[in-house]
């Protein structure tokens, strides 16, 4: 969280859940299988159960995800799952209390070390953090989280740090993703590699006997734009084919002015037709206008 907060979206601008839906519907007759909600905090929306159960109720779609915070999440997610939510990543990139409230600016880490114990009881498997790694500030807890995956079915990722902004992003606050697993190595000689699906953004690993795993997202150093598959629509209703791209298309604003199904599956095909192979790399990224990670989600 930028230090100087945030300005909030005006609710009108923002996507209702019929609009949500009516996108949803589309992507999955187009062959999407997998929606996650994201943010900002998706548990913040009053109406997130309700929109779970409507997704829930759309042929075709295999998955719904959810990535979080983890505040609200023990109160909410027995009526998630209960709507039909079945994967859960949650965003910490600290196990020490004084430090999460450093970088997220508000208490609540006992609140989601609840909520991820929560999500291991009601069955999720695995339950995912998300944890960005910076130099100078986290870097050194890497075995801890390791760790952490010692008796519970988590899959830690490791992210590293990429440019957005308001991050104060610079080269020397990376850690790449062959320094982490050096690092981690060292301590887990044993480490093993998971094989992985072709279109998966993540290289997993496990130490043997542990009931979790490990994952580096190596947007950085070893980007995967080739097999990517991500499409991501922001709260407003903008269409990025690209995290790092800043192009947008409105497809709310085409939603509002009454364009049909078919224009709009062809305004979809053409901004994804426009996706370049690979993102620009990290230098000339951290040079870009784009939105701020809090604004686009994660």
């Amino acid at each position: 969280m930028p230090e100087e907060g945030v300005k909030l979206t005006p609710k009108s601008e923002l996507l209702t859940a019929q609009e949500i839906i009516t996108l949803a519907r589309l992507f999955v007759k187009e062959g999407v299988e997998k929606i996650r909600l994201t943010g900002g905090e998706p548990l913040i929306r009053p109406d997130v159960v309700d929109i779970v159960g409507q997704l829930y109720k759309l042929e075709g779609l295999k998955t719904i995800a959810v990535t979080t915070n983890g505040i609200n999440l023990t109160r909410l997610l027995p009526r998630l799952k209960e709507a039909g939510l079945n994967a859960i990543n949650i965003s910490l990139d600290t196990l020490v209390p004084a430090k999460f409230e450093f970088i997220v600016r508000r208490k609540g880490f006992h609140k989601v070390m609840e909520g991820i114990h929560k999500a291991t009881e009601l069955g999720y498997r695995p339950v995912k953090v998300n944890c960005v790694v910076m130099r100078g500030l986290n870097e050194d807890e890497l075995l801890d989280f390791v760790d952490f995956t010692k008796d519970l079915p988590l899959d830690v990722r490791f992210i590293e740090y990429m440019p957005f902004d308001g991050n104060k992003w610079n080269f020397k606050k990376m850690v790449s993703y062959k320094e982490m697993l050096d690092t981690i190595k060292q301590r887990w000689p044993e480490l093993e590699r998971l094989p992985c699906e072709t279109s998966s953004t993540a290289k997993s690993y496990k130490v043997p006997h542990f009931q979790g795993q490990i994952s580096f997202i190596t947007s950085m150093s070893e980007h995967f734009c080739g097999s990517c598959n991500r499409l991501r629509i922001t709260a407003d209703g903008n269409l990025k084919v690209c995290l790092f791209g800043n192009s947008e298309v409105s497809l709310r604003d085409h939603l509002r002015s009454g364009a049909s199904e078919e224009e709009l599956v062809q305004i979809i095909g053409a901004a994804v037709g426009r996706k370049k192979k690979q993102h620009a790399g990290m230098f000339n990224i951290s040079q870009m206008k784009n939105r701020p990670m809090i604004l686009i989600g994660g």
